[in-house]
């Protein structure tokens, strides 16, 4: 049926408006659930198609391993925690750069095994058994591939391989499996030797032909570039690393798709590398980072220099008093961290909001680009307890209005709120744009105790004269707000 391959492309076409008027109504936290549904309905409709085309073999096989997948995805999706998320992010995003470097793999590997196995041209006939012998060559012989498609499929496997080895130490190191950060002397030359011989190997690949042997070191090289690149990263840089391997993941699978010839592919990949580069300017202009330095500094590294010296004490309160604080304020902003995503308190802290605006308290929520662990990771969490849109602040909207606040509740947030950051060459921060709590009249800081945040730099916010930490488990601490309103209104 001629038709067929037409129908295939205008299905391609279908799901690639899918895509990308998905992604545009994820913008928006108000169609953002709709924006997803529109996406899958366009991953689904090309998966569909592609069972439609006329060379398709082994689609048992295939239809298996979908299955296996969307089960698997299914499951965990559904069971993991929301404090769990990145890591989810970082591991799912990690198979799509291994799935476009087993792509190129597989490419790479066939014609270097049947360019060596294929009969020449040159190769006599014999008369006797002419017709199998044609057979044979014609079965044995691959044309080799053209230079654009052997390019791009070899920078596939490169950027696929790379984001793969370091989605997997990313996941490693938020699910606690590994330390912070592993910094070494010559650690940057290193990291560039691996870099520069895997570009050696790939050059050789595309000049000089393909051979099994120069095919494993070359996949080798990358999968040590992305562990290596990503073994120096500390908590503090990880949504920066995640959407950088994003971007990285698309772009990979995007080249893949033009390997395969494949519209539908081509098109998702460059929606998804599009959207993960602009997002690493945005996360790296959040964390005052050029994407040089993101791409080959060593992530949460020591400013030159010493860090100053912190005078004062932490000044401890309770809950009733934090809450009479907040209950006569005109205005509170609460600042949420990854503490709160821990302690899963974003339900309480919801409760304990919309107390205070019964009470006819202004209530914003402050948000730093940053904060969490993956972009938007405060975003999820408020809009999962239901808070409104319009409550939520990013840092550069809210920042000038931080003098004028009554009283900030900071849960979790350590680094995106330390003042350091701005006074401090010597602290590994410094230069960071932060959420200026510091400028509001008080501020009430929810910790489980007198520890360091995830990126191991002491707060100077928390010894300031007008500080007052509320000392235990988020979640604890917001039930406790909430029971000290309702007393205050009993």
């Amino acid at each position: 049926m001629s038709w067929v391959p037409t129908l295939v492309k205008a299905c391609y076409l279908l799901a690639a408006l899918l895509f990308i008027l998905g992604l545009k109504r994820m913008s928006s936290p108000r169609t953002a659930r709709g924006g997803i549904v529109w996406a899958g309905v366009g991953m689904l409709v090309a998966v569909l198609a592609t069972f439609a085309l006329p060379d398709m073999q082994h689609r048992g096989l295939i239809f298996a391993a979908v299955l296996i997948g969307v089960v698997v995805a299914w499951w965990t999706g559904r069971r993991v925690a929301m404090t769990a998320m990145p890591q989810m992010v970082a591991i799912y995003n990690g198979m799509g750069g291994g799935a476009a470097a087993a792509i190129g793999a597989v490419e790479l590997i066939a014609h270097a095994r049947h360019g060596a196995l294929a009969v020449p041209d040159t190769a006599p006939l014999k008369l006797e058994n002419w017709a199998a012998d044609a057979a044979r060559q014609a079965a044995e012989a691959v044309a080799p591939l053209p230079t654009a498609v052997l390019v791009l499929g070899v920078l596939g496997a490169l950027i696929g391989a790379v984001s793969f080895s370091g989605s997997m130490i990313a996941f490693a190191k938020l699910q606690g499996w590994m330390d912070k950060r592993f910094v070494f002397p010559g650690q940057r030359v290193i990291n560039l030797v691996v870099l520069v011989a895997a570009l050696a190997c790939a050059a050789a690949l595309i000049g000089n032909g393909l051979t099994l042997p120069l095919i494993g070191a070359f996949f080798l090289l990358a999968l040590a570039f992305g562990l290596m690149m990503t073994l120096p990263i500390g908590g503090a840089d990880m949504p920066v690393v995640i959407s950088l391997y994003n971007a990285f993941t698309g772009l990979a699978v995007a080249f893949e798709g033009y390997v395969l010839g494949n519209e539908a592919i081509i098109i998702a990949g460059m929606v998804v590398g599009a959207a993960g580069t602009l997002l690493t300017q945005l996360m790296a202009k959040a964390m005052n980072r050029s994407i040089s330095n993101v791409l080959f500094g060593s992530f949460g590294a020591a400013a030159s220099g010493t860090a100053q010296e912190i005078s004062g004490a932490q000044k401890p309160i309770d809950a009733a008093d934090a809450a009479v604080m907040m209950a006569y304020a005109e205005r509170v902003a609460i600042v949420p961290g990854y503490g709160m995503a821990v302690a899963q308190a974003q339900h309480k802290v919801w409760e304990f909001a919309k107390a205070l605006i019964d009470r006819g308290v202004k209530v914003k929520f402050a948000i730093h680009p940053v904060a969490g662990r993956m972009p938007g990771h405060m975003n999820v969490l408020l809009a999962e307890a239901g808070v409104p849109y319009d409550l939520i602040e990013d840092m550069d909207d809210i920042n000038a209005e931080f003098p004028n606040i009554d009283v900030a509740l900071v849960i979790g947030a350590n680094d995106v709120v330390n003042p350091m950051a701005k006074t401090d060459p010597g602290s590994p921060i410094y230069g960071m744009p932060i959420l200026d709590v510091a400028a509001c009249k008080h501020v009430i800081v929810i910790k489980r105790g007198k520890g360091r945040g995830f990126a191991g730099i002491e707060n100077a916010l928390f010894y300031a004269d007008n500080t007052r930490m509320l000392y235990g488990d988020g979640q604890a601490a917001a039930g406790q707000l909430v029971s000290a309103l309702k007393a205050i209104d009993d």
